[in-house]
This record gives C-alpha cells, sequence and structure tokens, in this order.
C-alpha cells in the first residue's frame, strides 16, 4: 500500500466527543451517490497528525500529495489514482477502493488484511477528514484534504477544531508544501494519454 493509503485507510472510529459540541457534528454518515458525486475528482492531502509511530513516519515521508477518485456507483467501487512527491521522487498508484454504503467506509485489500477507512464530510465544503482510532490515545490520528492546494482559513479552522477533538496538539501537525510537488509532469502526461484513448473510442 502506497503511503498516503498507509495513512489513511485502517479502522477508524466517529468522532464524539461529549465535552466538546464541535466533535459531535464530526461522525461519519452513510454513502450514498450524491456523496460520491461530492468527492469525485481530485484531491490534495493537507495535513496530518498521528500518535502511531509507523503512521506518524510515513506522513512525515510524504513532501506533496494529490489523487483523484472516480466513483462507480453502480458497482460500489472508487477508482483511485494517486499521486505522492517522496524522496524528491515521484510514486504514482492505480488501485480501486470498495464503498461501504450502510457504514459510511472505504476499503482496500493488500498485503493480505483489509485496510478500512470511515469518511468524514466536512461542514465546510470541499474538504474531507479521516480519523484514526479516536478513543486510543496511542494511536489516535486524523487526515485531511481539501479540493484546492492551498485551504482557506476557515477550513484550516475546522481541521485543527477536529485535531483538538482527537487530543493531539495542533503541534504535532505535518504539513505538505505543494512547491515540493514532482508529479506535475507526469499528471499531464496521463492525462494527454487519456485523452487520446477517448478520442480513439469516439473515432
Amino acid at each position: 500500500m502506497g503511503p498516503l493509503w498507509t495513512l489513511v485507510l485502517s479502522h477508524l472510529l466517529p468522532l464524539l466527543n461529549a465535552q466538546n459540541p464541535l466533535c459531535a457534528n464530526l461522525t461519519a454518515v452513510p454513502i450514498t451517490n450524491a456523496t460520491l458525486d461530492l468527492i469525485s475528482g481530485k484531491w490534495y492531502y493537507i495535513g496530518s497528525a498521528f500518535r502511531n509511530p509507523q503512521y506518524n513516519e510515513s506522513a512525515r515521508s510524504i513532501q506533496a500529495a494529490f489523487f483523484f477518485f472516480d466513483p462507480k456507483p453502480a458497482e460500489d467501487k472508487i477508482n483511485l489514482r494517486e499521486y505522492q512527491t517522496i524522496g524528491n521522487q515521484c510514486i504514482y498508484n492505480d488501485s480501486s477502493l470498495k464503498v461501504h454504503r450502510e457504514n459510511g467506509s472505504l476499503s482496500k485489500h493488500e498485503m493480505g488484511r483489509e485496510h478500512v477507512a470511515d469518511l468524514l464530510l466536512t461542514k465546510v465544503p470541499k474538504t474531507f477528514m479521516l480519523i484514526n482510532s479516536l478513543h486510543d490515545k496511542n494511536n489516535v490520528g486524523l487526515s485531511f484534504y481539501a479540493d484546492k492546494a492551498e485551504v482557506t482559513p476557515e477550513q484550516m479552522k475546522e481541521f485543527h477544531d477536529a485535531i483538538e477533538c482527537t487530543g493531539i496538539h495542533k503541534s504535532e501537525i505535518t504539513y505538505t508544501d505543494e512547491k515540493k510537488d514532482l508529479c506535475g509532469p507526469l499528471e499531464k502526461q496521463h492525462e494527454e494519454e487519456r485523452k487520446k484513448e477517448k478520442e480513439k473510442e469516439g473515432s
């Protein structure tokens, strides 16, 4: 599994902290076709914070990352194309995720196990988060994604509020840096190849 999805595809619990009313609103909900429409397209990995040493190390290795969700509602599947800059190199991975509608989760079978993640839509549009092991203080973690590499103050505030709900301090957050992205040329190459394929199919 690539480092990006190693971070986010693990067993997750709903975000619910009775002491903070803000946290009660951050819960996973069943996935509908409308949900799949919302998450379709290009997303940027903005940042994360993990207490789990393995996930924390993986997060710190990612200099920049973005990916594409291409939902297939009839198949309860999402085709995934991810581009990660790690160690000053572009790493590309093409795979698919299974959609579990009732549980509001996504899963990917790899390396002999099923990696499961609850999809958490945020109140602020055009972002989503994935929360890891909320009630396990040694493994708790959270990842934040947006449709643009630079997020608004409002979007960042919601991320920081969620971080507080997990008990993690903002100083523990690892952020990506779009300026370090080296996958732009490969993405452009892939887009041109897909365009040519569509033109052939239409001819």
